[in-house]
């Protein structure tokens, strides 16, 4: 094994939250390794869309123009084409997405991969160390940091101030520091595919509606290409399984409710169609002595409000922060960010539960009480803080949003 090299920060993981920590910490001078699994980021089904809040979050980590030359693409308006309401009706009661927050031109839809990749870039131009096709890693937390890697079929061994554990759901460092994660059950199934060809959507409108018994998203890009989802309830496992599922799937977004809907049977799948479980989940604590957890490794909100790459980006700002304000680096720097991002989980798993209740309870009772929410949350901020918490923030709406009493008053709407 080689001699031990020493760093300021090894982060572990190279996705979103952790190439996104990675380049703002050594923008602020530190030495940082950054380790990541995959030598080329694959496509899943994942992110696509950084919403106003994740907007703010991106431009205080200075990495605006890195997302932009990614791909990344402004979206201004939201149209919830539905069942409840005709096309016209939907198009003229459009949300102004650039007039959500100050300064913020609307979400930011991106690939995942090249996001990754992209900020993965701009971390090693700032003089991160970037290692890629790593194997097993174990890491030691403590008083004196040390992680362990396999690459090149060599076993190596760094030590560090701290350790920043961003290596997803199935975090390993999450394991090996042992912090528990909670999970909530499946609340609905969800999937996605990338398309390419659909050059009939506008690029910048996205969409969310039901119809029938599906829940649709739509996140388009430049150049005719956009990522589709589907969510359905858990009874129907397996509906969109099997040789066809890319045609059925293109073939369920012949909505009625949305005008030329047809475009998408025509469009070219990029990409492979595949469903997960959608639910939520929180670490015990983000970090121990001489680790933090950050993004998916500490927990996760229901893909149903999409607001994975928000949160990453958010958990990695703040990380920097508590950083960058303490001169002695233990646990106790993190209290800030742990304290913030239980209350930000909360709110958020409340906005997702909102979410499926109205949108994927498929009876006539959901849809009476959808059509009553979309009459009235417009002219009340408290019954609207759940649903505009998804663009804006779970701290730019009202706290008064979150609270039992508030929920009560949705689901007894219709």
């Amino acid at each position: 094994m080689a001699e031990t090299e020493r760093f300021d920060v090894v982060v572990v993981g190279g996705g979103i939250a952790g190439s996104a920590l990675a380049a703002a910490l050594a923008g602020d001078g530190y030495e940082v390794m950054l380790l990541e699994r995959q030598t080329t980021y694959r496509d899943k089904v994942r992110g696509e869309v950084i919403n106003c809040w994740g907007v703010e979050e991106v431009i205080a980590l200075d990495l605006e123009e890195c997302i932009l030359k990614a791909g990344g693409t402004y979206v201004d308006r939201f149209i919830g084409f539905d069942e409840i309401v005709d096309p016209e009706t939907a198009i003229s009661r459009a949300l102004r997405l650039d007039e959500m927050l100050p300064g913020i031109r609307g979400v930011l839809d991106v690939g995942h991969p090249a996001a990754c990749e992209a900020l993965s870039a701009a971390a090693e131009e700032k003089g991160v160390r970037v290692v890629r096709g790593i194997g097993d890693v174990l890491v030691t937390a403590g008083p004196g940091p040390t992680v362990r890697y396999e690459h090149n079929d060599m076993e190596h061994e760094v030590a560090c101030r701290l350790i920043a554990g961003a290596d997803g759901r199935m975090s390993t460092v999450r394991r090996q520091l042992g912090i528990g994660l909670t999970q909530t059950p499946p609340n609905s199934l969800g999937g996605g595919m990338l398309v390419e060809d659909l050059h009939d959507w506008p690029v910048n409108v996205t969409s969310i509606g039901t119809e029938n018994d599906l829940l649709y998203f739509v996140f388009p890009r430049e150049g005719g290409r956009a990522r589709l989802y589907l969510l359905h309830d858990v009874s129907q496992k397996g509906r969109f399984a099997g040789p066809n599922r890319h045609a059925e799937f293109l073939q369920a977004f012949r909505l009625d409710c949305i005008p030329g809907s047809e475009m998408f049977a025509t469009a070219t799948p990029a990409a492979t169609c595949a469903f997960y479980p959608m639910n939520d989940a929180w670490a015990d604590r983000p970090a121990v002595p001489g680790a933090v957890l950050l993004g998916d490794a500490a927990g996760w909100s229901d893909p149903v409000i999409g607001q994975g790459l928000s949160i990453a980006l958010r958990d990695a700002r703040m990380v920097r922060d508590c950083l960058r304000s303490a001169g002695t680096w233990d646990e106790k720097i993190f209290a800030p960010y742990a304290e913030e991002r239980k209350e930000r989980m909360r709110r958020l798993e409340i906005s997702g539960s909102v979410r499926t209740t109205m949108n994927m309870t498929f009876t006539a009772r959901g849809r009476a009480r959808r059509k009553a929410y979309a009459e009235v949350w417009p002219t009340d901020p408290v019954l609207a803080g759940s649903r505009l918490a998804t663009f804006q923030g779970p701290f730019h709406v009202p706290a008064e949003s979150f609270e039992p009493d508030t929920v009560e008053r949705l689901f007894a709407l219709g």
